[in-house]
């Protein structure tokens, strides 16, 4: 009997179903960026524009260390669903036993690596001064929560896979409230700038992995952590690695991308690279709601290839599609139209607000091509491929983006701040289009597959 937090995704409507696991789903995220926000808030109010472009420079260069290990819990997800569908309950045990002792292994080796690095990675990027060595001081700190971050992003990806979206986003609430509290008292009371943000993330993530774990180990059913018992299934992590590995290097050469594009950006001084920061914080809300969309592709195809159950799998992928563009359409629409009301939240110089409003007013307002790209992705991946949408993101987006970056930025009349921008949504039509003819190819051989077993 399935308990109040699982949900079964190979019966009843799609429709419905897909909505009761995005929207917590859509909320946590948000609220997790919310949160994060609040570092930006804090700092670009009370510490100056040095610590706002500090802060909001790092986020390209975090990605890009962190996205190969958390997309190993793309083949954590893939694999619990895929269990939980099929019923294979001893192979569904050892992925959670070896998803968890994985994710606190990974986020030691992610630790040591930013601690020691970062102000090399940031001087590559081209920081420089006082930013530089604000941006040094957070990285370090911001790196050692890395085991938490890694046992929430696992452990709440297991929770995914069985339809439960709730607990994580009562998690997030939790830390979250926890983490703005200790912002505000860290920064605003104790003076301790970038610091004292840092902090205030490490412990709230802490929070956060800490009630995840505790989650999976009071759990009586199939998702049961046995902390008594913590091993890693050799077989198991194989599987992990061959969905997870290629999702995690799809993440990291976007990062990778967004660092030269970041590094781009940087040449045109101080103004742009607090502009752009701000603008980067406020997509990232529309892009995690689009993202909740890519998450459930996920989880419904996966649930749905263990069971068997094929004539689903379009419906889902159709259905996700039109829900992310609704999504995409209606949220771009929005923060395109009180853009500058929403970058004067995050500083007060009008320099910076409309530096902010250019990327906000190019890429917001078209923002659900990258939500249909990402469904596709998660569709693909659901059904078990995932070097291949892997490969065709590498070269749709981040090559493109280089190429872009290597010729048309480089003409003089050209060379502005916008064409920078207009990579994006170029790379996010090329990319689209491609996975849409990879899904076809890959349905059409799942289906004679599944006639012939």
């Amino acid at each position: 009997m399935k308990s109040k937090n699982e949900m079964d995704m190979c019966s009843g409507s799609i429709f419905g179903k897909m909505l009761i696991f995005t929207i917590p789903l859509m909320l946590s995220s948000m609220l997790q960026l919310l949160f994060n926000a609040a570092d930006i808030v804090v700092v670009g109010n009370f510490a100056g524009d040095n610590s706002l472009g500090a802060v909001g420079s790092t986020g390209s260069l975090v990605n890009l260390l962190t996205n190969l290990f958390i997309g190993l819990s793309v083949g954590v997800n893939v694999l619990v669903a895929r269990y939980y569908g099929s019923g294979q309950k001893d192979n569904l045990h050892d992925t959670v036993q070896t998803a968890v002792t994985l994710s606190v292994i990974l986020g030691i080796v992610v630790a040591i690596i930013g601690f020691i690095f970062a102000p090399i990675f940031l001087e590559w990027m081209k920081l420089e001064g006082e930013i530089l060595r604000l941006a040094s001081i957070y990285l370090r700190i911001y790196f050692l929560g890395m085991p938490a971050v890694m046992l929430y992003n696992f452990g709440s990806a297991i929770l995914r896979a069985i339809g439960d979206t709730r607990r994580p986003l009562i998690f997030m609430i939790i830390s979250g409230v926890v983490n703005i509290g200790l912002n505000l008292l860290f920064v605003i009371k104790f003076q301790m700038n970038v610091a004292g943000v840092a902090i205030a993330t490490v412990i709230s993530e802490a929070i956060s992995a800490v009630l995840v774990t505790i989650c999976l180990i009071i759990e009586d059913n199939i998702i049961h952590f046995d902390i008594h018992h913590i091993y890693i299934n050799k077989n198991i992590l194989l599987k992990i690695l061959q969905i997870g590995l290629p999702a995690g290097f799809q993440g990291t050469l976007f990062s990778f991308s967004n660092v030269f594009i970041q590094s781009s950006v940087n040449s045109f001084g101080d103004i742009a690279i607090m502009g752009n920061s701000s603008a980067i914080n406020i997509e990232g809300f529309v892009y995690v709601a689009m993202n909740a969309f890519h998450q459930a592709a996920i989880s419904f195809v996966s649930q749905n290839v263990g069971a068997g159950k094929k004539e689903r799998i379009n419906k889902i992928t159709v259905i996700a599609l039109l829900l992310v563009s609704s999504t995409g359409l209606l949220m771009g629409t929005l923060v395109n139209y009180f853009g500058r009301e929403l970058l004067s939240i995050y500083s007060r110089n009008p320099a910076v607000i409309e530096a902010g409003y250019i990327r906000v007013n190019i890429i917001c307002t078209i923002y659900f091509l990258c939500g249909i790209m990402d469904v596709m992705v998660g569709s693909l991946r659901g059904l078990g491929y995932s070097t291949m949408p892997a490969i065709v993101s590498l070269m749709g987006a981040c090559v493109f983006r280089l190429i872009w970056l290597a010729t048309v930025f480089q003409f003089s009349q050209w060379h502005t701040i916008q064409t920078i921008y207009y990579s994006y949504p170029i790379s996010w039509i090329l990319t689209f289009s491609v996975h849409v003819i990879c899904y076809v190819i890959v349905k059409r051989k799942y289906d004679r597959q599944f006639k012939m077993a």
